[in-house]
């Protein structure tokens, strides 16, 4: 029974997200769905298993305090949506260190694409039975060769609309799983046999910094920054702001009800939330591989093409959208080889962390300049705050090795 209801929820939510006429001409949506489908992506599949491995019944706790961290961070780039873009295009120390920050960023893109592969290469090996490293390198090499070429020969406009599909996929699957995992809890509870697994939830300073490099898995939100030419200031700050608190919710529901399932063993596992998650119900681990598949190319995509923009705008366009797939190609490839998909995850988060300092800073300066700024000490006192503990994130964060 609970089968077919994980089943129905996910087509029904699914194919409403992809479908609905309201939504695809509703632009709140629109400029809600992109930070929120980067929020929920490659996150939602890994911080189970990462944190109830790492730090026990305390999951949703550390969860919690990422989430503050993002959005904090997330309040500092919309005070600079609001008050630094109408001058971004003049001189001073606030614009030169917000171009260096889109430097940052698409040195981030270039990691974050060989994230997303890896890990769908992961969740494709885990689903195959193959462990094997030189395997899953491959696969992702290969996915990241048919990106690259693709945008090399024609551009990744026709792959863009593979994207709104992942995405509601992505959604409909995340919506069966809490009613799954809701389910569950409550046949446990009124069995009486609901109780925490006994497992350690001790953090020491190696955990704390394992922790920090996580942040990747709540990362997405400053997608709504570089939404300007669709979306007008007071939008994108409002869907923003919505999209955060939203997949904030949805997180803490989700790893508050999955706590239930943590055991000894988790370890670093990425594709734990597979086999978490069967004693729920055998569709899930199923549901869950295609939509990891799905969402997971689709967010390569994005940041390919993310990335490629850049590129284009700080190179003032003397970079040529061929030129520019073609180094992100090398670059990712380099990466793939160089790297676990565990390493990735901390060098995306180290990568992140360093832009949303930047973009810390350039709120800070800007809310300096502006003398008459309802608050500003409080804004300042704040800002270097958050650039403080994102310089932290970048210095300290490890892998969860």
């Amino acid at each position: 029974m609970i089968n077919a209801l994980i089943i129905l929820i996910a087509l029904a939510v699914g194919g409403y997200l992809a479908f609905a006429p309201r939504l695809r001409n509703s632009s709140k949506w629109q400029a809600m769905v992109t930070p929120l489908a980067s929020i929920m992506g490659s996150g939602f599949l890994v911080s189970a298993p990462l944190l109830g491995g790492l730090v026990g019944n305390l999951a949703v706790v550390c969860m919690a305090c990422l989430l503050v961290l993002a959005y904090g961070v997330g309040s500092a780039i919309r005070f600079n949506i609001q008050h630094f873009e109408p001058i971004e295009n003049q001189k001073g120390p606030a614009q030169s260190i917000a171009f260096l920050s889109r430097i940052v960023l698409a040195g981030a893109y270039f990691i974050s694409v060989s994230y997303y592969l890896q890990l769908l290469a992961a969740f494709v090996g885990q689903a195959l039975g193959i462990t094997d490293p030189v395997v899953t390198n491959s696969i992702t090499t290969a996915l990241l060769l048919v990106i690259g070429g693709i945008g090399i020969w024609r551009g990744l406009d026709m792959l863009e609309k593979l994207e709104k599909y992942a995405v509601a996929l992505n959604l409909g699957m995340i919506a069966a799983l809490l009613v799954a995992l809701a389910i569950h809890n409550s046949q446990l509870v009124f069995s009486g046999s609901w109780k925490l697994p006994d497992i350690s939830s001790v953090i020491d300073y190696n955990d704390l910094r394992i922790l920090l490099g996580l942040l990747i898995v709540v990362q997405g939100f400053e997608t709504s920054r570089y939404l300007g030419d669709n979306h007008p200031p007071e939008e994108r700050i409002a869907t923003m702001r919505l999209a955060q608190l939203v997949s904030a919710g949805i997180y803490l529901v989700f790893i508050g009800l999955a706590t239930v399932l943590f055991h000894d063993g988790l370890g670093s596992d990425v594709t734990a939330i597979v086999e978490l998650t069967r004693p729920v119900a055998w569709i899930l681990p199923t549901l869950i591989a295609v939509a990891a598949i799905g969402s997971q190319f689709s967010a390569a995509v994005a940041d390919n093409e993310g990335a490629g923009g850049l590129l284009a705008d700080i190179s003032r366009h003397r970079v040529s959208p061929r030129y520019a797939y073609g180094l992100i190609l090398l670059v990712t490839i380099t990466l793939t080889w160089e790297t676990d998909v565990n390493g990735i995850i901390t060098y995306a988060s180290r990568a992140f962390a360093l832009f949303y300092m930047l973009q810390c800073v350039v709120a800070l300066i800007v809310a300096w300049q502006k003398r008459d700024l309802q608050g500003r000490a409080m804004k300042l006192a704040y800002y270097l705050s958050l650039a403080l503990i994102c310089l932290l994130v970048f210095a300290l964060g490890i892998p969860s090795e």
